[in-house]
């Protein structure tokens, strides 16, 4: 069975996550780690778990989600692996972050490119790899069918959407990647998302204000 970290990171509280199980490899997914201290509660609970990471996995490119990619890469010897489509929000990180007035190092270049129907290994747990385009353009969701999860970026949160107003964002776009690809999973499924608390999928279809198709 897998075990999901989580980590609220940086000065938009975005949920970084690590995945991991009893063989001790481990995926490391939007480490959002912005300073020494930040990468060192994300490096410290590897180190006192005894972790060894195989991925660093980015469910998309937004400044917030990608701060620590650099200090990651390094540190574990592994680079990005993102959809193809958001690799021009990933290099934006630089100009975005001294938008905000956020000091920021530039991720490395992506090794792979994840597209819909790609699987990630993790312990004996499958994570595939679906295209959610609208929050950014290249937004990915990784689902664990094998124990009923989703990491899922800033598409779906608990009572709420991704914005769609940054570019390459598009709202009717969000919605049908939410409708087509999350809201066809079963009511159980757990939803780790980018920002705020864990849903599930059988809520947000109940309770979603923005989600009444």
């Amino acid at each position: 069975m897998l075990q999901v970290k989580s980590f609220c990171f940086n000065p938009f509280q975005e949920n970084t996550y690590i995945l991991y199980g009893t063989s001790k490899t481990c995926v490391i997914i939007d480490p959002g780690c912005y300073d020494s201290s930040e990468q060192e509660k994300l490096s410290g609970f590897i180190t006192s778990e005894g972790l060894r990471p195989t991925h660093l996995l980015n469910t998309h490119g937004h400044v917030d989600h990608v701060f620590g990619n650099k200090y990651v890469a390094e540190k574990y010897k592994l680079s990005p692996e993102i959809n193809q489509k958001d690799v021009v929000v990933l290099e934006s990180l630089l100009q975005v972050s001294r938008l905000y007035n956020l000091h920021a190092e530039a991720s490395p270049t992506p090794s792979v490119f994840l597209n819909e129907g790609d699987q990630i290994l993790v312990e004996k747990s499958i994570l595939d790899i679906v295209f959610t385009p609208g929050h950014s353009p290249g937004s990915i969701c990784f689902i664990c069918h094998d124990e009923h999860f989703v990491i899922g970026g800033d598409v779906l949160f608990y009572e709420s959407i991704g914005r769609s107003d940054l570019p390459g964002g598009n709202h009717e776009t969000l919605l049908q990647s939410i409708k087509e690809k999350l809201f066809v999973l079963p009511d159980d499924y757990k939803v780790y998302s980018g920002h705020g608390p864990v849903t599930t999928i059988g809520h947000e279809k109940k309770h979603n204000p923005f989600l009444r198709f």
